[in-house]
């Protein structure tokens, strides 16, 4: 199509858009000049906002509350020093759209970038239709009646909730059981071994499917899955899967129950192609969160004043496709993935000559993949650190190879547990409600009948994001043992992309469908890891500000840092994932998206 009869469409869809919201649209086509447009926008929204806090408006309390957000939305777009920070002008380029001459080369707009102006004026006009149910009958009442009433109410968002919550059912489920105890039983026969051979976690690690060939004897791999992990060990990308993890992936390619399950370990064609390129590359496009920036000695990173991590392992049994050290994480069997001795001894010793740091984390890797006497001796040297005071021991064994956790690992560790002096703890990381199997009920109870507290730390991505699909997590992992902990959001690497979610619709899920559930279960935080400088709650508007939204669609946010009023430190800047990108995969599995209608007003 012509070029200019492109421009012309585009125009007139935008001028279309700007219809929600006359004003605007007003002061936008006029012939002024940018500073002026700019000047005359921030004051139309401004006098909004005075009427708004002066009562002079007849919107409901809830409407005035997202249209408020919504025009500081758009306040924080239009300031110079957030085009600044973001390289782009929203304001600009939407100016360019409407008057482009044919010789300037403009950016196609993406249907995401158009999509989120609609949705933030019809947020700026109150035309958002979030709320287009009338108010509820109780505030009518009091007493008793209004109590009935709104006990009914109450009942009818629960059971809406319990019918998303039972979409996803957990290894506990007997017809999931009856399905996995057949695939051991396949596994089994393949190996040839026995039930007592599962049963030990040596014979689990000895057998850890790393090749295509082996995987597709085991369970159907679609051709794209093969030519992944064929690809991932001609390139040396880290690849392992547990024999006892195996039997939880449904023998069918179809991902129709083990989606998320796959996700997690077998790799895709993109993430293989793309990590090889950035091999070629500096190592530091690949340490995302710039560890080395942040690691004092080798084996040590500290990001916060009275914590440290510790690495003395840099693989797993089984490894996570999105892990955030995947550019440092060793094959399975690599004899270079255990941090040598000398070294080992060093990074003890810094600890010890740093008394500011009272708490440990050990992980890596995962340390549990070492011998007992090596995971003994570890908790001996720290707890011979006075000012160390807890421990904690971050592993995905419960997960992945439940078997590890004996009755004699659990004792070497629980006698360094003291309370009143020092605690020992477990963070594991569970995904989705499928990967809750009797096992890793057995191996989590196990801590558990010691005293010792286990911890979950989620990592929120495309594969467990539908609606409520992490709140049923929450929900069993409290019904075995697992307090939840942290709900990460997936880290902005390349070779993941396709597993990153839009900041939104954390927040969606914070506030629409964990904050249904009871106290207990949604005990987590979430949050973004900034690479550098550690956690930003999201839940906390304060902590991060949107300043931009992209051609293609995408929001760009400015992360505070969280010295932020305790110590001077640089922000971060980040760019999103297309809310309208991601509504459109969901929509091609089948989601039905009118459900996540909020998402746009979610900041």
């Amino acid at each position: 199509m012509n070029k200019k009869i492109v421009k012309e469409k585009i125009s007139n869809r935008i001028r279309r858009i700007l219809d929600l919201d006359p004003e605007l649209k007003k002061i936008l086509i006029f012939p002024d000049s940018l500073a002026t447009k700019r000047k005359r926008i921030r004051r139309a929204l401004s006098l909004r906002l005075d009427a708004i806090f002066d009562g002079d408006s007849e919107i409901p309390h809830l409407k005035w509350i997202l249209v408020k957000d919504a025009i500081k939305v758009m306040r924080s777009i239009l300031s110079s020093r957030n085009e600044q920070l973001a390289g782009f002008s929203f304001l600009g380029y939407l100016n360019d759209l409407l008057y482009a001459d044919d010789s300037r080369d403009i950016p196609i707009p993406a249907p995401g970038f158009l999509a989120e102006l609609e949705h933030l004026l019809k947020g700026i006009a109150g035309k958002a239709k979030i709320y287009e149910e009338k108010m509820p009958a109780f505030a009518r009442y009091k007493g008793l009646k209004a109590a009935k009433l709104r006990s009914s109410d109450l009942s009818r968002m629960s059971s809406r909730a319990q019918n998303f919550l039972n979409l996803y059912p957990s290894g506990l489920n007997k017809e999931i059981g009856r399905r996995r105890v057949a695939n051991k039983q396949r596994i089994l026969k393949y190996f040839k071994a026995t039930d007592v051979e599962w049963s030990d976690w040596k014979w689990q690690t000895r057998n850890i499917i790393r090749d295509a060939d082996t995987l597709s004897n085991l369970i159907n791999l679609s051709p794209a899955e093969y030519k992944a992990v064929k690809l991932a060990a001609k390139y040396r990308v880290p690849f392992g899967i547990t024999p006892y993890y195996l039997s939880l992936l449904d023998y069918e390619a179809g991902r129709k129950r083990d989606y998320a399950v796959r996700a997690q370990v077998i790799p895709s064609l993109h993430y293989v192609n793309k990590l090889c390129e950035l091999r070629d590359n500096p190592e530091d496009l690949m340490d995302f969160m710039r560890e080395k920036d942040t690691s004092p000695i080798e084996g040590i990173t500290r990001r916060y004043p009275m914590i440290c991590i510790l690495k003395p392992v840099l693989t797993c049994p089984q490894i996570c496709v999105y892990c955030q050290r995947n550019w440092e994480i060793k094959d399975v069997y690599s004899k270079h993935a255990v941090l040598p001795k000398k070294k080992l001894e060093k990074a003890i010793q810094w600890i010890a000559d740093t008394p500011e740091i009272n708490e440990v984390l050990v992980t890596g890797g995962d340390p549990f993949i070492l011998s007992n006497q090596k995971i003994e001796n570890l908790l001996f040297r720290l707890s011979s650190i006075d000012h160390v005071e807890r421990i904690r021991l971050g592993t995905r064994t419960p997960v992945t190879l439940p078997q590890r956790i004996t009755e004699s690992l659990v004792r070497d560790i629980i006698h360094f547990h003291i309370p009143g002096k020092r605690e020992i703890t477990i963070v594991t990381h569970y995904e989705h409600p499928y990967e809750i199997t009797s096992q890793s009920m057995k191996a989590v109870q196990r801590f558990r009948r010691y005293g010792l507290e286990v911890y979950n730390q989620l990592v929120y991505t495309f594969y467990n994001s539908r609606r409520f699909e992490v709140a049923a997590l929450r929900h069993k992992l409290r019904m075995i043992g697992v307090a939840p902990y942290y709900t990460f959001n997936t880290k902005g690497k390349e070779e993941t992309d396709e597993y990153r979610v839009p900041i939104p619709r954390l927040l969606q899920e914070r506030e629409e469908e964990a904050r249904l559930m009871t106290g207990t279960v949604r005990t987590d935080e979430t949050v973004f890891n900034v690479p550098g400088l550690g956690k930003n709650y999201l839940s906390f508007a304060q902590h991060h500000d949107i300043i931009s939204i992209l051609p293609n669609g995408r929001r760009v946010y400015e992360f505070h840092p969280w010295e932020k009023k305790l110590a001077l430190a640089e922000t971060y800047v980040y760019i999103d994932v297309s809310v309208y990108d991601y509504l459109k995969r969901l929509k091609a599995v089948g989601e039905d998206t009118s459900q996540y209608k909020s998402i746009w007003y979610y900041y």
